[in-house]
């Protein structure tokens, strides 16, 4: 077995995920391609070295669909030698693209591998990919005859059954807005320019918990609160990720590999877990994904130097916290999701971008990151900074 280093980590800017936001007027090929370009260019790797180009993509229609990866690597002027694929295990598909990545060098199959995502939400809205039809089928709606719920709703169950009031959630949502403002420069070793644009358009600087008191619920209709008469509703815009858009990328190699070129591997990969959960809570898989890498690794959560856990909505994160007795310092210290946006298919590998950063600049030698993931899924990974 080969140790899989990651030799580089970058991400775009976050843009609002809606018409007018800093990024919308990128077609998302050109977006991923700035992001692969920019990526070999910095490291002074030859394009056509690469084995292979992983990314992730959640709403693979419209200007997402036929192999956004591969157009990718062609837009941005890599070798037609070069293959591209892409994968959708929903909100971590490019932590996904990273795990592929990784056992394909580890298992000696690759070389230099690029691990990717991206997601153009202002261009693609989240459920283009369904295209109005029904992707359950028959048997699903037999086993689940009440029907499965979309997110808000699994992160206001989550909510009430780990007892989670309205206060909590939004203090920690301002508490993601306050720490992605303190790390603003320090996000400039991970951040490439797309258009001159440098700061992440989602982050509000002037968010308190006071401030988002005010928002109502979010995701409470007649229907769904006639099946479920004891939530108290509490899920609201203030206190989940917003619509983002964004690409990410990490460069990873052999350890041998990374040697014979002259680079300085930053961080290896260590352990891997990926796991299903209830599809009705959703959200919950990370509990036991990050207890499965944790065995895995033969490490505990307090050998972790920073936990990278996605904020898809503050009661995801609290609960995680709460059942695995971590450190709330060592969470998402540079704030999450909440704050610095959820491009679907890119957040996987941002995660792991900011991840890296966080522990080069702590000195820590232990990261876990961990994803929620839609139909009740969820990644975790451990890397080790080199």
């Amino acid at each position: 077995m080969h140790d899989a280093v990651i030799v580089d980590v970058i991400r775009t800017p976050s843009g609002r995920g809606k018409p007018g936001g800093q990024l919308s007027e990128i077609h998302p090929v050109d977006l991923l391609a700035e992001t692969l370009e920019a990526l070999v260019a910095r490291n002074g790797v030859d394009p056509a070295a690469v084995d292979d180009v992983i990314a992730g993509c959640v709403s693979q229609a419209g200007e997402q669909t036929f192999n956004v990866a591969r157009n990718a690597v062609l837009a941005a002027g890599f070798p037609d030698t070069v293959p591209g694929t892409t994968i959708d295990r929903q909100c971590g598909s490019s932590q996904q693209a990273a795990m592929f990545a990784a056992q394909g060098v580890m298992t000696g199959q690759y070389e230099i591998v690029i691990a990717a995502g991206v997601e153009s939400m202002s261009r693609i809205p989240l459920g283009s990919s369904a295209g109005g039809m029904n992707p359950y089928g028959t048997r699903i709606k037999e086993r689940y005859p009440e029907g499965l719920v979309n997110q808000g709703v699994s992160a206001e169950l989550i909510a009430q059954q780990w007892g989670f009031n309205r206060e909590q959630l939004d203090e920690f949502s301002a508490r993601s807005h306050r720490l992605a403002v303190e790390a603003r420069d320090a996000f400039a070793d991970e951040i490439i320019p797309i258009g001159g644009m440098l700061v992440d358009e989602t982050v509000r600087e002037s968010t308190t918990a006071e401030g988002l008191a005010g928002l109502n619920p979010a995701f409470r209709t007649d229907e769904l609160a006639a099946r479920f008469p004891d939530l108290d509703w509490k899920i609201t815009p203030g206190n989940s990720s917003p619509l983002t858009d964004g690409a990410s990328a990490a460069l990873i190699m052999s350890a041998e590999k990374a040697k014979s070129l002259g680079l300085a591997p930053r961080a290896r990969f260590h352990s891997f877990a990926v796991t299903g959960s209830d599809p009705l809570l959703m959200l919950t898989g990370i509990i036991p994904a990050t207890r499965k890498v944790l065995e895995r690794a033969d490490l505990n959560i307090d050998d972790m130097d920073a936990y990278e856990v996605n904020e898809a909505f503050a009661s995801v994160p609290l609960a995680w916290l709460q059942d695995l007795d971590a450190d709330p310092d060592k969470l998402n210290p540079r704030g999450g999701a909440i704050a610095l946006g959820h491009a679907l298919g890119s957040s996987g590998t941002r995660l792991l971008t900011t991840l890296v950063n966080q522990l080069e600049s702590t000195g820590g030698r232990w990261g876990l990151q961990t994803m929620c993931e839609g139909g009740g899924m969820a990644n975790a990974t451990i890397i080790e900074r080199l």
